[in-house]
């Protein structure tokens, strides 16, 4: 078994924030068609990684500003999962890159469903990131959802780190549930066909934009899980 600290190395080397190993045997549970196994036959674990999310774009009020700040992280991911993937190559481990975002394949017209080829908020839990919230998004201690994430499926067998296996929500919290303009939540999924039209919404000119972000920016735990729990306020 190769050494799972210098594994991790490679990819914070590259811009990570945070990273975490996930055995492909942990995702059992997923649909099939979205194991790291159906898509990469040879994938042992997934090194799975967040990069911080600037915390202040929460308080613009132009749509445009969030989303902009969005489509970079997510490309500034996909750039460290590229980069990731050489410097493992060099280490000798197949390493193939999953998308942060787009390109997925399967999508439900009907439903406005889209899946990609593996969750990756799913992803982050089982590599002891985080946990996934009442809002659907992953929770970090540190981070707290303000995070963008990104995986690597690799050949070597190698050790995971632990599942954490609480909560972060605050026991009777519901305020992303109760805030959602589309009632898109119920506290274990959410309703793509009820979210999309706000979450990738198309102007005239034809851009998409994200409109909402309540589900973030409502959640006691959006800049970090110890600050939420005494009671801190900021936007940074």
């Amino acid at each position: 078994m190769k050494d799972p600290a210098r594994i991790k190395s490679a990819v914070l080397s590259s811009g990570a924030d945070i990273c975490g190993i996930a055995p492909a045997v942990r995702f059992i549970d997923a649909p099939d068609g979205f194991r790291p196994k159906d898509v990469y036959p040879g994938c042992n674990s997934v090194m799975v990684f967040g990069r911080k999310v600037p915390s202040s774009i929460l308080e613009a009020a132009s749509c445009a500003a969030y989303t902009h700040a969005s489509h970079l992280v997510a490309r500034e991911v996909d750039r460290i999962t590229l980069e990731a993937c050489r410097r493992l190559e060099s280490e000798g481990l197949v390493s193939v890159p999953v998308p942060t975002d787009d390109p997925y394949e399967y999508w439900d017209a009907e439903k406005m469903r889209g899946m990609g080829i593996l969750s990756l908020r799913h992803a982050g839990f089982l590599a002891g990131l985080g946990v996934i919230g009442r809002n659907t998004l992953l929770v970090n201690r540190r981070l707290g959802n303000m995070m963008q994430l990104g995986a690597i499926l690799v050949d070597a067998e190698l050790q995971g780190d632990p599942v954490i296996h609480e909560s972060y929500c605050p026991r009777e919290c519901r305020i992303c549930i109760e805030e959602c303009p589309q009632k898109a939540l119920d506290g274990r999924t959410v309703d793509q066909r009820l979210c999309r039209p706000l979450s990738n919404f198309r102007n005239p000119k034809g851009y998409t934009l994200k409109k909402c972000n309540l589900c973030r920016k409502v959640c006691p735990n959006r800049f970090g899980v110890a600050e939420a729990r005494a009671g801190k306020k900021r936007t940074r």
